[in-house]
């Protein structure tokens, strides 16, 4: 059965940076698909970057796009999300999923078939 174990979430400071980790369990991490969720308080959970299996292919909602990068270390089984000059709107409980068979939709919630606990980011003015 395949677990993430995400981590890197702190408190920063506005302008500050962070990376997020996502670890992932079993032996085929290479042909997963991954992908960075987020949910604020009171929201509801929202795209944030997702990174498809090779050949790569990357994605980032309009709001973090030029500020977070996506990445993924196959020989770690792990992928990441350095995430630059972040701003108080970003502020939320970041989640890790994983997408087991590719399927076409990396932005959509549906297209995820392991969730990951997550982990808070909190960005103060």
């Amino acid at each position: 059965q395949v677990q993430l174990v995400e981590s890197g979430g702190r408190s920063v400071q506005a302008g500050g940076s962070l990376r997020l980790s996502c670890t992932v369990s079993g032996r085929t991490f290479n042909s997963y698909g991954m992908g960075w969720f987020r949910q604020a308080p009171g929201l509801e959970r929202e795209f944030v970057s997702a990174i498809s299996r090779s050949p790569i292919s990357v994605y980032y909602a309009d709001a973090v796009k030029g500020r977070f990068t996506i990445s993924r270390d196959n020989t770690k089984n792990t992928v990441y999300l350095q995430m630059n000059s972040l701003k108080p709107e970003d502020t939320a409980l970041y989640y890790c999923a994983v997408d087991l068979r590719s399927k076409p939709s990396p932005t959509r919630e549906r297209n995820y078939d392991v969730w990951g606990q997550g982990t808070q980011v909190t960005v103060s003015s």
